[in-house]
């Protein structure tokens, strides 16, 4: 009634506020019970065990200690893909606050059990920044690691296409070039996605159908736009939170300025990198 005919614009704001109240409860109550019956519903393959590679790194090859939120987050990971449900999880953390590294352990956890993983990232640049980073790692467990992207040469592309349906290959880094249909898995355990919100939920999907079973997903990103927050709020996901910086980081400082202060915002950009120090830029466009 004090929406159609209010008696004061006080009780029109509240009985607005009421309303939007109440389609914002039933949308979360509704989005809740989806998630609950995915994680019933939807199985995958149960990684029951931590084994050599995983250790090997773990106690051989890890390039520093872990922090406390990466060790947890681990956790959580670990008991969602030794359950046999579907893991869906976000994993949150600043630039430079580990993920990449927790994203390896995951993919070691699924070798460990026969599986192979994908890491797919949303431009070559990124893809290959991975490759680089981790192929040193990899390889001194004895694993194999390759880089499918839309440059890849088609002789390589084929080597890849058939160590891949062999077991040959345990982690393929890539674009969108892993969600083509060639592109065909022995045993794909885990799919770990970087910056989940540049890739359509279509792509996404067509991961799932990658194995007969789904398999578990991991989504990583260090920009929480409102798309991914709005995922993790509404939507499937379960979220970890890397809170922690290594020791030695610096500490990051973050600020928001609007455009009329461009000309400042250069001026120190300036000052920073003239400093040693580095500049991450986020903007609209």
């Amino acid at each position: 009634l004090n929406v159609h005919f209010p008696k004061s614009e006080a009780m029109l704001v509240q009985a607005h506020r009421r309303l939007k109240f109440e389609e914002f409860f039933f949308i979360q109550l509704a989005m809740l019970k989806l998630k609950q019956h995915k994680k019933e519903v939807y199985l995958s393959y149960p990684f029951s065990k931590i084994g050599k590679y995983f250790n090997t790194f773990y106690q051989e090859q890890l390039p520093f200690e872990l922090t406390g939120a990466q060790k947890r987050v681990l956790k959580e990971i670990r008991l969602d893909v030794a359950s046999g449900k579907q893991m869906n999880r976000l994993v949150q953390g600043d630039v430079g606050s580990g993920k990449t590294i927790v994203a390896l352990m995951a993919m070691l956890m699924a070798k460990d059990n026969g599986f192979q993983s994908c890491l797919m990232a949303p431009t070559e640049i990124l893809a290959t920044q991975h490759f680089n980073g981790l192929q040193e790692m990899v390889e001194a467990v004895g694993m194999k690691m390759a880089l499918l992207t839309g440059s890849t040469k088609v002789a390589r592309r084929r080597e890849i296409h058939a160590a891949l349906e062999s077991g040959a290959l345990d982690i393929l880094v890539g674009t969108h070039a892993l969600l083509e249909d060639k592109v065909r898995y022995k045993n794909l355990g885990i799919a770990i996605i970087d910056e989940q919100h540049r890739f359509g939920v279509s792509q996404r999907s067509k991961m799932w159908k990658k194995n007969t079973r789904p398999p578990h997903v991991l989504v990583m990103t260090a920009t929480p736009i409102p798309r991914t927050l709005a995922m993790a709020v509404y939507g499937d996901l379960d979220i970890s939170l890397i809170d922690e910086l290594p020791p030695g980081r610096r500490p990051v400082e973050t600020t928001s300025r609007p455009n009329s202060m461009r000309s400042k915002v250069i001026k120190r950009i300036d000052e920073v990198c003239l400093d040693g120090q580095r500049v991450y830029w986020v903007c609209t466009l």
